[in-house]
């Protein structure tokens, strides 16, 4: 769980440093990914097969979500900071935990409620804080916000799929269907797709890809929400840590507040509720 956090730390360094568009960027990662996660598939004895009809299309409505998450997240990470790109991006755990309550019929425990406005005040901080920059960061915090809840979108039908399929296929599956869907949205911006330095998009596709999610996948399920929650703190500090050494962007005391307000949010909104079944997820 950790080192899969660690790898994932470095996505959003390696979507600044790529000589193409943020979209294409995001194309390239899954792209360059699919050969390493079949290997991974196989070494793990998880044959790659097409599921049912049903089956498949839960899975392409999870690859819109995260193609769209995607799309929204790397070009927001050009757009603000390093650190909070990673934090907003992760806003999906407030999604999912909604999808938790509404399965169960519950209504929000104070506990969520917590979190919920530590969650909205951090927030508010962090991007007043980016405004006073430049409206451009605060665009940059919007669409990463944005990509947080297409995530929690992506984790729903995720978790949907994983009752009847496991976890490296449907990862395949959700990546073959999302390359497509991101090659188009990077034509029709416009933008430069073809590379000529490949060295950052195939980190990011190793880091990102392969060893975080494959490390989240092989990880989840088997540890409790609340380790979870804290391991994922560990993603946008390290981000804002490289943001700080290679980009100089420092953090306010009104920055470091914010940060923690929705890191305490995302951990105590990952604690388990009694009557709650227990929900499997991986951070983006």
């Amino acid at each position: 769980m950790l080192f899969g956090n660690v790898a994932l730390a470095f996505g959003p360094w390696m979507v600044r440093l790529a000589d193409v568009g943020p979209v294409a960027a995001g194309f390239w990662r899954l792209a360059l990914a699919l050969p390493f996660l079949f290997l991974v598939a196989r070494v793990a004895k998880q044959s790659p097969h097409w599921p049912s009809r049903g089956l498949i299309l839960i899975i392409l409505i999870a690859a819109l979500f995260y193609s769209l998450d995607l799309a929204a997240w790397n070009a927001g990470i050009r757009m603000t900071k390093l650190g909070n790109a990673t934090l907003f991006g992760n806003s999906g755990s407030f999604v999912f935990a909604a999808y938790a309550l509404w399965l169960a019929h519950r209504r929000p425990s104070p506990r969520q409620i917590a979190a919920i406005a530590l969650a909205v005040a951090g927030a508010a901080l962090l991007m007043s804080g980016s405004y006073e920059l430049s409206p451009k960061n605060f665009t940059g915090d919007l669409l990463t916000l944005v990509a947080g809840l297409f995530y929690g979108g992506y984790l729903i039908f995720v978790e949907r799929g994983r009752a009847s399929l496991q976890p490296i296929p449907l990862l395949i599956l959700a990546t073959v269907f999302s390359v497509p869907i991101l090659l188009f949205i990077s034509v029709a911006l416009g933008e430069t797709i073809w590379p000529h330095n490949w060295t950052p998009l195939l980190i990011f596709a190793l880091s990102s890809q392969v060893i975080g999610q494959g490390l989240l996948v092989y990880s989840i399920g088997t540890l409790p929400p609340l380790v979870v929650g804290l391991a994922l703190l560990t993603q946008p500090a390290i981000s804002a840590t490289i943001g700080w050494v290679v980009y100089r962007e420092s953090l306010s005391i009104m920055d470091v507040v914010g940060a923690l307000a929705i890191g305490a949010a995302l951990v105590l909104v990952r604690l388990p509720e009694r009557g709650l079944r227990s929900m499997q997820e991986q951070p983006s």
